[in-house]
C-alpha cells in the first residue's frame, strides 16, 4: 500500500474546519516520516509591548518557509527579511521552530499572521495577534455648575481602550447608576458614564469617584477622584461681645460669613446714621474704642456673592458705669416681665382661694350652731309639758 501524500491529505480536509482543528487533524494523519506540517500559536499582547509569533514545523526537510502579515505582505522568506520594518526580527529558525518578534505593537498590527510551508502543496496556519489597549485614568467632565437646590451632571470618560472599559460611579461605598455610552474609533473604544444628582450646600466637598475596569489591568482598576463644588448664597452672623459694656469700654464685633464662593468684601454700616469716627474695620472685625452713649444704635454686617446676599445686625446700648448693656446673648426684658407677672398672678389666685375657703368654713359653723339651739328649745318644751309613758321613752340631752 502506497503512503498517502501530505498534499492529498490537506486537500481532503473540509473547508468549514477551523484552522486550529485542521492543524490537529493534519498532525494525526501525518503518520509517515515524509509528511510535513506547520502549526501556529495565537498571541495576545499589550499595546506598546513585544509580540512573539511562532511557527512550529513537523518533519521539516528544508522546504521554503514564508511568514506574512495580515495584509499578506511577506515578512521573511526562509529566514531572510523581505519587508523593511525594523520592528520585526527573526530570532529563531530551526527545523522545528521558526519565531519572529514584533516590538512596539500597535492596534494596527492586529490580525492573522500566516505561517506557510511550501512542499508538494502549500501548508499554512494563521497565528492571530490580539492587542489589548489599557485604559488611562478616566476624566470627569462637568456640564454645568452645581448650584444649591439644583442638579449637577457629571460625565466620566475613558477615551481609549480595547476591549471597551467598564466604568462605575461610587459615593460613600455605594454605586451610583449611570447612563453608559460607547463609541468605536480605529479599533479602540471610547466609553462614558453620565450621572445626575441633586445637590444642597451640605454636599459641597462631597467625595465621588469614577472607576475603570479592564481585562488588561489584571483585577486592578483605574480611579479618578472628584469632589463636588456646590455654589450657594452666603450666610452672615455677628458674634456679640461677652460681659458688660460701660462707657469707656471697647466694642469688638466679629462677622462670621460662609458661602461658596466666599464673599471677598464684608460691609459694615450703622442704620440711619454714619459709622463713628473711632470705628475701625479690619475685614470681618469691627471695633470702637472708648464707648459712649453717642455710639448707641444698630450696626449691620452685609456680604454677597454671585448667588445672593445676607446680613445680620447688632444693637448697642451703652449705659453709665454699672449698667448692663443689652446684647444678643442677654435675656429679653419682655421675658423677665412675663415671668414676674405670672408669679404675681399666681400669688393673687392663691390668696383668693384661701379667703374663699375661710369664708365658706365660717358660714358652715354658724349654721350648725343655729341647729343646736333649735334642738335645745324642743327639749325645754318637752320637759314643761310632760309626756305620756305610752308614747315611749325619749331621752334628751340638755
Amino acid at each position: 500500500m502506497r503512503p498517502v501524500r501530505s498534499s492529498v491529505l490537506c486537500r481532503l480536509l473540509p473547508a468549514p474546519f477551523s484552522l486550529a482543528l485542521r492543524s490537529l487533524v493534519l498532525v494525526l494523519l501525518c503518520i509517515t516520516p515524509r509528511c510535513q506540517a506547520v502549526q501556529a500559536e495565537n498571541v495576545t499582547v499589550m499595546e506598546g509591548g513585544t509580540a512573539q509569533i511562532s511557527c512550529r514545523l513537523q518533519n521539516y526537510d528544508g522546504s521554503i518557509v514564508v511568514i506574512q502579515n495580515p495584509r499578506r505582505q511577506t515578512l521573511f522568506f526562509n529566514g531572510t527579511r523581505a519587508l523593511k520594518d525594523d520592528r520585526f526580527q527573526m530570532v529563531l529558525f530551526t527545523p522545528r521552530l521558526v519565531r519572529i518578534t514584533l516590538t512596539n505593537v500597535s492596534v494596527m498590527d492586529e490580525g492573522g499572521y500566516f505561517c506557510q510551508l511550501y512542499t508538494d502543496a502549500t501548508h499554512h496556519q494563521v497565528a492571530t495577534l490580539s492587542v489589548l489597549v489599557t485604559p488611562e485614568t478616566p476624566t470627569v467632565e462637568v456640564k454645568q455648575e452645581a448650584v444649591e437646590g439644583g442638579e449637577v451632571e457629571l460625565t466620566c470618560v475613558s477615551p481609549r481602550s480595547k476591549p471597551a472599559a467598564t466604568l462605575r460611579w461610587m459615593r460613600n461605598g455605594r454605586e451610583i447608576p449611570g447612563v453608559v455610552s460607547q463609541q468605536e474609533n480605529a479599533k479602540t473604544f471610547s466609553v462614558s458614564s453620565t450621572i445626575q444628582i441633586p445637590v444642597e450646600r451640605k454636599d459641597n466637598g462631597a467625595a465621588l469617584s469614577c472607576e475603570a475596569f479592564h481585562p488588561a489591568l489584571g483585577g486592578q482598576k483605574r480611579i479618578r477622584h472628584y469632589r463636588l463644588d456646590v455654589y450657594f448664597a452666603p450666610t452672615v452672623r455677628i458674634v456679640p461681645p461677652s460681659g458688660i459694656l460701660r462707657e469707656g469700654d471697647s466694642l469688638s464685633l466679629t462677622c462670621s460669613v460662609t458661602g461658596n464662593p466666599l464673599p471677598r468684601n464684608i460691609q459694615w454700616s450703622k442704620i440711619n446714621d454714619t459709622l463713628p469716627e473711632r470705628a475701625e474695620i479690619s475685614g470681618p472685625t469691627f471695633q470702637i474704642s472708648r464707648l459712649s452713649q453717642s455710639h448707641n444704635g444698630t450696626y449691620l454686617c452685609q456680604a454677597q456673592n454671585n448667588y445672593g446676599r445676607a446680613a445680620d445686625h447688632y444693637t448697642l446700648l451703652v449705659y453709665d458705669p454699672g449698667a448692663v448693656v443689652e446684647t444678643h446673648s442677654a435675656v429679653p426684658f419682655a421675658v423677665i416681665g412675663g415671668v414676674l407677672a405670672l408669679l404675681v398672678f399666681t400669688v393673687i389666685c392663691v390668696l383668693i382661694v384661701t379667703i374663699w375657703c375661710s369664708v365658706r368654713q365660717k358660714g358652715s359653723y354658724l349654721t350648725h350652731e343655729a341647729s343646736g339651739l333649735d334642738e335645745h328649745g324642743e327639749v325645754q318644751e318637752a320637759f314643761l309639758n310632760g309626756n305620756d309613758a305610752s308614747q315611749g321613752k325619749k331621752e334628751y340631752l340638755l
